[in-house]
């Protein structure tokens, strides 16, 4: 995490910033950062509904700095208001990058129109990206989340859909009846619908992704109980402190077997398809 003093140096030397939630750090908010330049930072406003990428974990999707602004902070702000807190943090600014929808001040009653008037530099307004004709929104992609399609929302994305963890202890049936598994505990982010996929694991602070298939939802087949958990193809893992499991793409739903040898099929059937699916993968 950065301190106070690191804080102050990068808002002394910035000249651009780009504004706005930045959930997702999805393919149209990387759109928005193309034009910071090399003394840009990413102004993030904390709306309190931030669940794709959760708390500070938009800094993994930018080589810009970033600055955290809770929205309460500002929302009663008028026009003039706001341009004098931006130009307070960063008195060297001469660009701000927002997008075609942006809008800001109490009532979110001023536009992209208004900042070009008030704002005595440069206004970039980037126009609407899209995918396939298809316009790309964060709204649009916890849909394609909550319906499995993994392959949609990462192509909006623009990166795999990655959540996080605390290592947690699981059942111990899995390695000692089925498949050995890494155990996580998310918080705050939102997770794609129950059933397998074909992912990647990072095990805690390991560069290597080790492609792995995952299970997410209550386990409907032993005791009942919900869990996210990946199971590791390529070698054996200890995990001890963290993981992250990156969605590559859905296998099956959940579903409830009438015993573990028939569990034990499904699971020996989920790596088969995942290990084709993750075959020509760089890791």
């Amino acid at each position: 995490m950065q301190t106070k003093k690191c804080y102050d140096s990068q808002m002394n030397t910035t000249t651009a910033i780009a504004i706005g939630g930045f959930d997702g750090m999805h393919l149209g908010h990387q759109a928005l950062f193309q034009h910071l330049g090399t003394e840009g930072t990413i102004v993030v406003i904390e709306t309190g509904y931030a669940n794709l990428t959760p708390q500070k974990e938009r800094k993994n999707f930018t080589n810009h700095s970033l600055l955290f602004v809770d929205l309460e902070e500002i929302r009663h702000f008028n026009g003039a208001d706001f341009l004098h807190f931006l130009e307070e943090k960063f008195p060297k600014l001469e660009k701000i990058v927002v997008g075609y929808d942006f809008h800001f001040g109490k009532d979110r009653c001023y536009s992209s129109a208004d900042l070009k008037e008030m704002f005595r530099g440069e206004v970039v307004v980037v126009d609407e990206v899209k995918h396939k004709n298809d316009s790309i929104h964060s709204h649009k992609i916890r849909a394609k989340l909550q319906l499995g399609n993994i392959e949609g929302a990462n192509n909006f994305l623009g990166h795999n859909y990655t959540i996080r963890g605390k290592y947690v202890r699981g059942q111990g049936l899995g390695a000692k009846e089925l498949v050995a598994t890494v155990n996580i505990q998310t918080e705050g982010f939102l997770l794609p619908k129950e059933g397998v996929y074909a992912t990647l694991t990072r095990v805690d602070d390991e560069e290597h992704l080790h492609p792995s298939v995952s299970f997410i939802g209550h386990r409907a087949s032993t005791d009942g109980s919900f869990a996210v958990e990946t199971h590791i193809l390529d070698t054996e893992i200890v995990c001890e402190a963290s993981a992250s499991i990156s969605f590559v793409s859905f296998i099956r739903d959940n579903q409830k077997f009438a015993t573990l040898p028939a569990l034990k099929e499904a699971i020996q059937k989920d790596i088969k398809i995942a290990t084709k699916k993750l075959k020509f993968l760089q890791l």
